[in-house]
């Protein structure tokens, strides 16, 4: 079977936050992209933070019940950031997801910069269009 990379299932237009964002501003955007998280980038596009829908359940609480915007993106992001490589697995992707909490990564080039993201349906997507290529093959 052929080997699979990241770069072949990521999406590559993830949604895009800065640390400065209001968090409200960033839920609104994870929202309209139908995405469960996004990487936090800096100004030259490298992810220096994460920010996952549960990273803004308590803030956004805490916001409805004072009625006020009360942090920024930067204030609650994850680092550091877990990331992968284009050029890596999926099959091996797969298994970091079985062992680490994110259920979306950051794929980053070399240098930090921001290529795309991949979740955990992208990678069960790879791995049943392998699989059922090695079916058709057998058969």
């Amino acid at each position: 079977m052929e080997s699979l990379q990241v770069s072949d299932y990521m999406n590559t237009h993830p949604v895009k936050l800065n640390a400065e964002m209001p968090v409200a501003q960033a839920v609104e955007a994870l929202l309209s992209t139908q995405q469960s998280g996004g990487p936090v980038l800096d100004i030259k596009g490298r992810v220096i933070g994460f920010l996952s829908e549960q990273d803004c359940i308590a803030t956004m609480i805490a916001s409805s019940y004072y009625r006020e915007q009360i942090c920024r993106v930067g204030d609650i992001m994850k680092t550091p950031v877990l990331s992968v490589k284009p050029y890596m697995s999926v099959i091996e992707l797969g298994e970091l997801f079985l062992k680490q909490k994110p259920k979306v990564y950051p794929v980053v080039d070399d240098d930090g910069i921001l290529l795309g993201c991949i979740n955990r349906t992208s990678v069960l997507k790879a791995i049943d269009v392998q699989l059922n290529d090695g079916y058709r093959h057998a058969v």
